[in-house]
């Protein structure tokens, strides 16, 4: 690996990072974060394989007590929590839609968006109904029903953002 994908896989880290503190608090307890938004935009801008090791990176920052994960938090719990299910997806939301940005087909790349978030929302709520001790009717009602409108609003913006971007970087073969 060359350090140029070094540094580029650590900036996008640092990206979720940031982008994971701005966060709304929910009445049932999951806060609405740009976390999904940045590993959305992390798959698209840099393609599977850097996406899931920045997704990696992040989720190892934050297992080891680095204050990256929402309000700045961090630690082995946090991954293990009730919003555990959530962070466990990035690597695999990142492997999607990096292979759908990957193909170079604005559709597949729509479509692996839809898919990313829908996994994003069904592995949070399974997690979050397997730590809690709530059934599926309560967990979907508070760990995916509420955010759908918002992973449909940040499907658009990361495609929007993310493909004219990631055309660009290639173009001038910065990634």
């Amino acid at each position: 690996m060359k350090i140029r994908d070094i540094c580029v896989i650590a900036m996008f880290a640092a990206v979720i990072a940031v982008l994971s503190q701005i966060s709304v608090p929910m009445p049932l307890g999951v806060p609405l974060s740009l976390q999904t938004f940045a590993v959305m935009l992390t798959g698209i801008i840099l393609g599977a394989k850097k996406a899931v090791i920045a997704a990696l990176v992040y989720l190892l920052l934050g297992a080891v007590g680095a204050p990256v994960f929402v309000n700045f938090g961090g630690g082995f719990h946090r991954i293990i929590g009730p919003w555990g299910g959530f962070l466990m997806s990035y690597p695999f939301v990142a492997l999607i839609i990096g292979s759908g940005a990957d193909t170079g087909k604005k559709l597949l790349l729509a479509l692996c968006l839809a898919a990313g978030a829908f996994i994003n929302l069904s592995m949070g709520t399974l997690w979050f109904a397997f730590s809690t001790g709530v059934g599926l009717p309560e967990a979907f009602a508070a760990a995916f029903a509420p955010f759908i409108i918002a992973e449909i609003i940040k499907i658009i913006i990361a495609f929007s953002i993310g493909a004219p971007v990631r055309d660009i970087l290639k173009k001038n073969k910065f990634i």
